[in-house]
Order: structure tokens, then sequence, then C-alpha cells
């Protein structure tokens, strides 16, 4: 949404919110839930259907009349025959200052859980285009520029090989996905990850086989067995055998998506405690796996 709006207010156009400030019994969207128009072209949504639909006509309307705000109390079933049942109040005001807007637009993604992903190969690049749509704070890390190709909106893209300050320095409850080009650098990344304890997610790329292999050596560097257990390889393992990049791209949004933002406690649940980077005999890792 932020890329849009950032585009919008580029070409000059004018917008309107549409945001649900009450919803009763079963509805398509939450209390709070908001989408954004302009004359031709929208970003969020408060739910579709014939609410959306119609709701989006009024406000569009809104932007022609020079309209300031409007309010509608909305019973989805009795009023436009929707089965969800219960009852929205959508909220209609022109965007009057847009840098609020923004400023607002940039605080929600702070508060977004950080996903690191590192490799930017033919899975990573499919995998960044698929994760580009969810609501992440998406962080792309490889040291080859070249590999990039066109990075997706919303994506903030780092060509480094300073992959330990990224991994140390990420919030409690983010996750950490790796592919890279190296069998060795990915077991550094990944027993880094694991090593914090604080991380929502620690998916790594890989057979069965490899898990064994890299499970081994982390057990020789002393990573406890129950922070061993909390990885994710292979990654996307819904039982379909396709190796194609866009299918194993499907599969593993999916699961992130489960895993990381997952509104219950189970989900939230990150209480073990970080353990400095520098803990990792790296010198000793890479030996093992070579």
């Amino acid at each position: 949404m932020l890329a849009d709006v950032l585009r919008w207010r580029a070409e000059g156009q004018d917008m309107v919110r549409l945001t649900v400030i009450r919803a009763n019994g079963s509805t398509p969207r939450e209390e709070g839930a908001f989408m954004l128009l302009t004359r031709t072209e929208q970003s969020g949504t408060i739910g579709g259907g014939r609410l959306e639909w119609d709701c989006m006509a009024e406000a569009r309307a809104l932007l022609v009349s020079g309209g300031v705000a409007v309010e509608r109390h909305i019973p989805l079933g009795p009023a436009i025959n929707q089965c969800c049942g219960g009852a929205v109040t959508i909220r209609m005001e022109r965007v009057s200052d847009p840098d609020a807007l923004e400023d607002e637009l940039r605080a929600d993604r702070e508060k977004l859980p950080q996903l690191l992903l590192f490799g930017a190969g033919h899975v990573g690049r499919a995998l960044a285009r698929a994760l580009a749509l969810l609501p992440l704070r998406l962080v792309w890390v490889d040291a080859r520029e070249e590999e990039f190709g066109i990075v997706p909106p919303g994506v903030e893209a780092l060509m480094t090989e300073q992959w330990e300050s990224l991994v140390q320095e990420a919030p409690a409850g983010s996750g950490v996905l790796v592919l890279t080009q190296s069998h060795t650098l990915d077991a550094l990344i990944t027993g880094a990850a694991l090593e914090r304890g604080d991380l929502r997610y620690v998916g790594m790329i890989g057979s069965r086989t490899k898990r064994k292999r890299f499970e081994s050596a982390f057990r020789q560097v002393d990573i406890p067995q129950e922070r061993i257990d909390r990885l994710v390889c292979p990654i996307g393992d819904f039982g379909v055998r396709d190796k194609r990049p866009e299918v194993i791209a499907t599969f593993v949004t999916a699961e992130i998506a489960a895993r990381m933002l997952c509104q219950t406690e189970l989900c939230r649940d990150a209480s073990v405690s970080k353990t400095d980077i520098s803990d990792i005999d790296h010198v000793t890792f890479a030996t093992i796996l070579s």
C-alpha cells in the first residue's frame, strides 16, 4: 500500500480512504481494516463482494463531488444479500493530509514481522515475488548484485556479505529463510539463526539428507537439540514433488504465512532467550561441513 501511495502522490492523484470503523458479528474484515482509492485504482480491501463494490462507487463519487466524509452502516445480510450475517460501519473520507497518511503507513510497516531471505537464485527470486504479497517486512540478501533482477515493490534488497549483523539484529519473532548458493554459507546462517532461539521461523532449502548432515554439525557446535528441532527443512513440504521454483515458492509462502502471521498465543511464543552469534565457532563449523 505504501508503494501505491508514494506513486499516487508523485502523480498528483487525489485519494479517498475507506475504513471499517465498526464490525459486529461475522464480517469479512475486522475493525480498523482500510483501503485506499484514486479515481481509477485501489489498494487494500475492506472485504470484497457487494459491500466493497458499493462503497467504492460511493467513495469515488466523493472524489468527484468534492465532499469530505460520509459513514454508512451496512447490515450484510438484509441490505446487500451477503451471507456473513454481521454488520459493518464504513467511513469514507478524502485524504486531506497525504504526509500523515504516508507516516502512518511507514509506522504500520515497521510493526510488521521481519523476514530475512538469504539467496537470490532461481528459487529466491520466485520467493521474493510471492512473499512480497504478504504483510511482512521482507529483507532480501545476496552478495551478487546481478542475481536480484527486478526487486518487487516493498522489498528491501541488500547486496552484502555481512549476514552476521543482519541475523543478530533482527527483532525477536522475526523469520530467517536460507537458500544461498553455498551449503557452507547455508549452514553458517542457519546455525546462527537457531542459536538465537527467539525467532518465529527458521527455514533452509534442502533435502532430508542435507538436514541430517547439518543437524550433526549443529550438535558438534553445541546448538541445543530443541533449537535444532525447530528448523524447517525441507521447506514447503506439503507432499508435492515439484521442483519448479514458482511451485516451491507457492508452498513456502503458504508455510511462512501460517507460521509468521498466525495471531494465536502459540504462534507468538518466542520465549527462548537469545544467544550471541559469536558463540558459534564458524571456522569449526565450516570444517565439519567441508
